[in-house]
């Protein structure tokens, strides 16, 4: 094991002992002997299987241990998203598969599934972020009838996956698998799609044209094939040991897509207590299993939103991560992929490169992750998640997967990565503590010196760039009163087309922001996830126009040439207020920005998972 690596899971299992163990008692305390249904009445179990078929409810209605396993299925299905559009036909063939293999199966609840993609720069992408936690809330909903033994939970895209995640570990005591439902087939190049939104951007193209571009691009069911937080989420839930080996980027309608689904179904079965080889999600998912989705994420090049989620997963399970625990295994974590927008490969070109499967192979092979962890197919990450899924007539099997990269412009070993570090930093200064992915950016542009132009919104520096405010000159836009507790923390991902244009046309620009930036963000240097956040007065809110500030992603600094120019500063700006956050729901979450914890502890609304308060930080040089 990397010595970096075991130092830093040494510290997180430390930081996080009181914590564990308080939810490995009460997750344990949670499992009982035989089906949880056998402690309800009468009149409570008779409401559970009214409405099942007479076969079902004979199963159900035994509750000795010998009884039959009920799998719970947790389904985020919509037919709007085309990455959860799928999902729609998956609850029959859930339900037999899992008869055939000895159980009963309920489609417990469904969640909701929101896409950023639709919601870029619209008043609805302010319930994003929060769509995480109502997401969790909606699975407990689901798991809470003390019907079940065991989980399916369905789900693909950005806050989707963190949230049955988290929704689950509340129900730890469950043996759980995640189902995907893969990528669409690759479409428009993801930079030719760029390319056409750039010259959007600078107005020599229509709406047409970019209808068109995107059309192309996003065309059939299946995720988006950029390597956004939406694939993210595929990756690290099979690194995690959650999803079958090789079934994150199977595509949609094919037979082999169909035949993981059913071996979900028959392995949820085998992984209760009836079925012989428990395997409780909340004891799955340990210190060790954290680490290594932070070790795949960043070897991966995967997005930013999951220096916001991974941090809010693990509190679920009672393990404290840190944005320091992040950016010192990017130190010597290699970037080992290159997927748009860190290169000009899709997802589908990753998958048949070697994939998961070989990422595994050479990360476990060259000392960084953790091999001797529990996983759905049973303990080893290597044993079983460096094999890959074949179908042998309507036979499916798993056989070892390539012990090589298949297209080293894609997907590389350790010993020949793109990079030595897996480029996400945190950065700190009298400006507060961020994050900045660099993987995407070119090391000429890491480090900016510029004059702050600041803006209050993200509609403000569009207008801006429309009317040419902002050719010919150097600048940090700064767009505050962006995060959690001011607006729910939208991506501001519309914003990474005029920056681009006004990068390629030689001028210094980089972005501070207490918001999000996607997945799909990369060219352009951003400081993201500022935190405090200026709507709790942190440092952001006192910045000026003119004032000369520095983005040194290389040395992980985030200051101002004269930081002492803060103090005696009013704030200036503020967050919508009152009347202003009427519409589009976003007055129904007024609770959520009331109550949420800081970005760097996961912009969690849930109690105890939020960091202590933090104090402004003191203004000093750096």
């Amino acid at each position: 094991m990397h010595p970096v690596v075991a130092e830093v899971t040494a510290r997180i299992v430390e930081r996080s002992t009181t914590t564990r163990a308080s939810y490995l008692a009460r997750i344990r305390a949670a499992a009982e002997r035989g089906p949880a249904r056998g402690k309800l009445g009468c009149a409570n179990l008779a409401h559970g299987f009214a409405a099942s078929e007479p076969g079902e409810k004979q199963a159900l209605r035994r509750t000795v241990p010998t009884a039959k396993p009920n799998v719970a299925i947790v389904t985020s299905y919509n037919d709007m998203l085309s990455a959860h559009q799928p999902y729609g036909a998956y609850p029959p063939v859930l339900k037999k598969a899992v008869v055939r293999a000895g159980g009963i199966a309920q489609v417990a609840g469904g969640v909701p599934a929101m896409c950023d993609g639709i919601t870029q720069g619209r008043d609805g992408m302010q319930l994003s972020l929060f769509s995480r936690d109502v997401i969790a809330m909606s699975a407990g909903i689901a798991l809470s009838h003390d019907m079940f033994d065991g989980a399916l939970m369905l789900g693909v895209c950005d806050k989707i996956v963190p949230g049955l995640f988290i929704g689950a570990l509340s129900f730890g005591h469950l043996p759980t698998v995640f189902v995907p439902a893969g990528p669409m087939a690759s479409g428009l190049p993801n930079g030719e799609k760029a390319k056409v939104r750039q010259l959007f951007a600078e107005g020599k193209v229509g709406r047409e044209e970019l209808l068109e571009a995107e059309s192309a691009s996003y065309h059939s069911k299946g995720t988006c094939t950029f390597y956004g937080t939406a694939n993210s989420n595929q990756l690290l839930m099979e690194v995690m040991g959650l999803h079958l080996p090789g079934s994150s980027f199977v595509n949609p309608d094919t037979p082999l897509r169909d035949a993981l689904t059913r071996a979900a179904a028959e392995r949820v079965v085998a992984i209760t207590r009836a079925g012989g080889e428990p395997t409780p999600i909340g004891e799955l998912v340990d210190e060790r299993v954290i680490v290594n989705a932070c070790v795949a994420l960043l070897a991966s090049g995967g997005s930013t939103n999951h220096t916001l989620h991974l941090v809010a997963m693990a509190r679920a399970a009672g393990v404290v991560l840190t944005w320091e625990d992040l950016s010192d295994l990017s130190a010597v974590v290699p970037l080992l992929a290159r997927v748009y927008p860190n290169g000009q490969a899709d997802v589908n070109h990753f998958h048949a490169a070697g994939g998961v499967g070989y990422l595994i192979r050479t990360l476990v092979g060259g000392g960084l992750l953790h091999d001797d962890v529990m996983t759905v197919m049973g303990r080893g990450l290597a044993a079983h998640y460096t094999k890959e899924p074949v179908l042998r007539g309507d036979h499916l099997t798993w056989e070892e997967g390539p012990t090589r990269s298949l297209d080293t412009e894609v997907l590389r070993p350790v010993e020949q990565p793109f990079s030595a570090d897996g480029g996400l930093k945190v950065l700190r200064g009298p400006l507060g503590t961020a994050v900045i992915k660099t993987s995407a950016v070119k090391p000429e542009h890491r480090v900016v010196t510029a004059p702050a132009l600041v803006f209050d919104d993200q509609a403000d520096f569009l207008a801006a760039f429309a009317a040419g405010e902002l050719e010919g000159r150097d600048l940090v836009a700064v767009i505050r009163y962006q995060g959690p507790a001011a607006n729910g923390m939208p991506e501001l991902h519309k914003l990474t087309p005029a920056l681009g244009v006004l990068q390629d046309r030689g001028q210094k620009v980089a972005i501070v922001t207490d918001g999000r930036m996607s997945g799909a963000s990369g060219k352009v240097p951003a400081a993201i996830h500022v935190t405090p956040e200026a709507a709790c007065g942190g440092p952001l809110a006192r910045v000026r126009d003119g004032d000369l500030v520095t983005v040194d992603a290389e040395r992980g600094v985030l200051t101002l040439e004269d930081p002492a120019v803060l103090h005696g500063r009013e704030a200036t700006g503020r967050a919508p207020q009152g009347e202003e956050w009427a519409g589009t729901g976003r007055e129904l979450f007024a609770a959520f920005r009331a109550t949420v914890g800081p970005a760097d502890a996961g912009a969690s609304v849930f109690p105890g998972y939020a960091a202590p308060a933090q104090e402004v930080p003191v203004v000093q040089s750096v």
